[in-house]
Order: C-alpha cells, then sequence, then structure tokens
C-alpha cells in the first residue's frame, strides 16, 4: 500500500498568509482552524458538491473534504438536467454553499457563520507550531465532468497526489517560489479546473496566498488587484483581457498576469504587456488532464509541455500522457509536435466548418468579425448540430457592436469572408451570453438564434 503523503499546505509558519479577504490577512494558523471546524460540521456523506462562491470558503470547503477524505465533485455546469446526473453518479452527494438564496436540488449544507469575527484571527507569532495535515498521494481529491460527445457529463477523478505534481511542477514557470508570497486575483471561479488549480491549489502547494474575491467587470478587477500587497498575479481569461482594454481600466501593478480557457490572439497578449507593465503568460490544458503546457504569447507561439508530460501521434490525434496525468488523454486540438517537450497549436477539431464544399475554421471566422470597427464581441456558431433538410450546415452568428446596423455587419462581412459563410441569421445583442470562464455554451447560442428567427417570422 502506498503510504507516501503530500502536506495540505506548503506554508512555513502559523502566521503566513493563506488568503485576503476584503483586503485583510487570513493565516495558515486561521485557515486551517476554519477547515477542522467546517469537516466536524459536515454531514456523514462521502461526495460535495462544493458551491461557494467566495474562494476562501471554497478552499477551506475543499480542505475539510481533504482532511475526512471526501470527494469534491467539480461539473462544468448545475442545471436541473446535470444535478439529475449527479445523483445518479453519487446517491449521497449533499451541496456546501454561502448562498442563502441557494436552490439547487441537493440536501443543501450552509457554511457555517465565523466564530471569531470576519474574516481572521490576529495573526500568531511567527515561531507557533503549524500541525499541517498530510494528505495520502493516492487519496482522490475532487471529481471534475467534461460534458462527453453526448452532452452527458463524464467524470474524472483527481488524485491529490497528481494534483500536487501538477500545481508544484508549475509554480517555477511562473516565477511563484522566489521566497515572497504572491498574491493570486482570480477573475474565474474555483469550481473550475483553470480556478481550481491556477488560484486555489497553487496558492496552497506553493506557500502564497489568493483573494478570495472574484471579480468581472474592468472596474472591480482593478479594485481587487488594489486590495492586496504586491507582488500580484492576475489569473484571468481573453475575455476579461479585452474588456480591460477596451475599458481603458488603469490596473494597479500586477507582476504577471495568467490567462487560459481559450487561445489568447497575439495581438492582444502584446498590447496587454504593453498596457499592463509586466510578462503575460499563457496556460494550455484541458479538464482531462489539468494544466499541461505554457508560453509567453508575446514572444513565442511554441508551447512547453510540464516536466513528465508528453504527446504522442496515436492514430489520427494526439494524445497527453505521462507526468501528472491521470490517464492516456485524446486531445481535442490540432497539434504539431515540434519536439520532446514542444509543440505547436492550430486549432481545435471541432473549429473545422465546411459549407457547401467550402472550408473555413470558426477561428478565422471570428476574427474577420471582430476585426470590423465597431464590433465589440462576436462569435460565429452552428445554427443547430445537423444541416437541415438542404444537407448544408447553417451558421449563425450573435454580435455585440451597438452603433451599428445587421445590414451594414453584413455588408462589413461579405468584404471580408465568402458568401457561403454569411451567418443566417445575424442576431445583435447587448453583450454575449458568456459563462463564469468567459466561454459560449453552443446549446444557450442556438437557443438564442432559434428565439430570435421565431420572434421575427423567419426560417
Amino acid at each position: 500500500m502506498n503510504s507516501e503523503t503530500i502536506p495540505l499546505l506548503a506554508h512555513a509558519s502559523s502566521a503566513a498568509v493563506v488568503a485576503y479577504r476584503s483586503g485583510r490577512a487570513v493565516t495558515a494558523q486561521q485557515f486551517l482552524a476554519d477547515a477542522v471546524r467546517l469537516a466536524e460540521r459536515l454531514p456523514a456523506s462521502r461526495h460535495v458538491l462544493n458551491m461557494c462562491a467566495d474562494r476562501y470558503r471554497f478552499t477551506v470547503g475543499l480542505a475539510a473534504c481533504l482532511m475526512t477524505e471526501r470527494v469534491s465533485l467539480l461539473p462544468s455546469t448545475h442545471t436541473p438536467e446535470v444535478m439529475e446526473r449527479l445523483i445518479e453518479f453519487a446517491p449521497d452527494v449533499f451541496c456546501l454553499t454561502d448562498d442563502p438564496a441557494c436552490n439547487i436540488a441537493l440536501p443543501r449544507v450552509p457554511f457555517p457563520a465565523p466564530e471569531h469575527g470576519d474574516p481572521a484571527l490576529p495573526a500568531p507569532a511567527d515561531h507557533a507550531a503549524l500541525d499541517i495535515p498530510r494528505i495520502p498521494v493516492t487519496q482522490a481529491a475532487a471529481i471534475v465532468f467534461t460534458s462527453g460527445s453526448t452532452g452527458m457529463p463524464v467524470p474524472y477523478t483527481k488524485t491529490w497526489g497528481k494534483l500536487a505534481r501538477c500545481v508544484r511542477d508549475g509554480a517555477p514557470r511562473f516565477g511563484l517560489l522566489d521566497g515572497r508570497t504572491h498574491t493570486l486575483i482570480g477573475t474565474v471561479p474555483a469550481q473550475h479546473m483553470y480556478g481550481f488549480e491556477s488560484t486555489v491549489l497553487l496558492a496552497l502547494l506553493s506557500g502564497n496566498a489568493f483573494n478570495a474575491e472574484r471579480p468581472f467587470y474592468p472596474a472591480d478587477i482593478a479594485a481587487a488587484v488594489a486590495a492586496v500587497p504586491r507582488p500580484r498575479v492576475l489569473v484571468t481569461t481573453p475575455v476579461h483581457l479585452r474588456a480591460l482594454q477596451s475599458a481603458g481600466t488603469q490596473l494597479p501593478p500586477v507582476d504577471l498576469i495568467i490567462s487560459a480557457t481559450a487561445p489568447l490572439p497575439l495581438e492582444l497578449a502584446l498590447e496587454a504587456e504593453a498596457a499592463f507593465h509586466t510578462r503575460l503568460l499563457e496556460i494550455y490544458g484541458s479538464t482531462e488532464t489539468g494544466q499541461i503546457a505554457t508560453r509567453r504569447t508575446a514572444e513565442s507561439a511554441v508551447w512547453r509541455l510540464w516536466p513528465g508530460v508528453r504527446l504522442a501521434a496515436r492514430g489520427d490525434r494526439v494524445v497527453a500522457e505521462g507526468g501528472h496525468v491521470e490517464q492516456t488523454t485524446p486531445m481535442c486540438d490540432v497539434i504539431e509536435i515540434t519536439g520532446e517537450e514542444e509543440f505547436l497549436l492550430h486549432g481545435r477539431t471541432a473549429d473545422l466548418v465546411n459549407v457547401a464544399g467550402k472550408r473555413s475554421s470558426f477561428s478565422y471566422l471570428n476574427a474577420q468579425l471582430n476585426a470590423i470597427p465597431g464590433v465589440v464581441d462576436g462569435a460565429f456558431f452552428l445554427r443547430d448540430t445537423d444541416t437541415g433538410g438542404t444537407g448544408v450546415a447553417r451558421l449563425a452568428a450573435v454580435v455585440v457592436a451597438p452603433a451599428l446596423s445587421v445590414a451594414e455587419l453584413t455588408e462589413q462581412l461579405r468584404r471580408r469572408i465568402d458568401p457561403v459563410f454569411l451567418p443566417r441569421p445575424l442576431v445583435l445583442v447587448d453583450r454575449l451570453p458568456r459563462n463564469a470562464t468567459g466561454k459560449l455554451p453552443l446549446l444557450v447560442l442556438q437557443s438564442l438564434a432559434e428565439r430570435h428567427l421565431r420572434a421575427s417570422g423567419a426560417q
């Protein structure tokens, strides 16, 4: 039996800062005390849906689960259908929440009110002893879910040892092991694999700190950055970076920006580094593999793999294996392997679109759409999953362009793309229905297009 363990925290003393809440420091001692107190109040069930929006409370919940061998379930969405599937997968699951209005159809456990004030006790002396729990490397820490080919959640178990190896191998890439306490400010939720690894676990296992808030709007992001001490790391997405740029928001000094969840255009990377006077590193990975590579997008298109992780061609697919990757995993991208530890990314396999025998990609079409002066945000998508009665794929687009009409946008697109790819319909909206990580769920887009067509009487 494997008896190897890894500490829950990499912090060296009781007074080390683990988190900031409302600008106030929370020490390692307080964090562990909060986790122990919560663990004592959890029901006997083994599976937990951790819905706490406050990143600190989410992390306390995670720690309480790890200390008591409970498993955190992290589905990508929380629709009634997904909750039904979750109950089928784990009938004993309960929901840990810090939202009094939470309406998740599961037994609910409210996050307990603090006993010693909010958010933390006074910091103890630097020499105070710290009894850090050690977690077996083979212990199931979390189960994450992908939508799968059928749209139904597919579970992937993440063990503590593999999760820890992933973030420990990543910390040196980000320069987070220089003896200073870096504070991670995340615009992505802790429940998402990227936010889970790059804010919560990265702070715990590298001896750094995270900010409890999850700011969304540019002004809120700037305020969250200003509320914590340097060195500061902004963990974000291309959507949030573009919003910061468009709003002309002046960020307080940040020492590093990390981006993931979608490809980062070179132009945006260059603009962000220039505007915010810092380095920007991009992460590549997936829910199944976790983060497996990084690059400085403004300097190179080449991705560098995490230590021990390797890519290999298997038929017409590229798979990831080794290192912290739990199992050999086919990647959903067009990848060119350029070396043992390097590769180039040429887009997603699902990115290609064929209309009436002509080929293009959603990446190209979206780039042309967003390059039109006056377009704030926009995206193409397949109007439905089949090709309709004509046998021809039907494209649609949603666009945020306050000063432009549908006719003006269509004329601009006609000058940029082949007419067979012109969207029908082209729907003007106030904002795109992006989720918490900036992605656009296809079913939401398809529903939006169909509602528009019904309202206009078009077919």
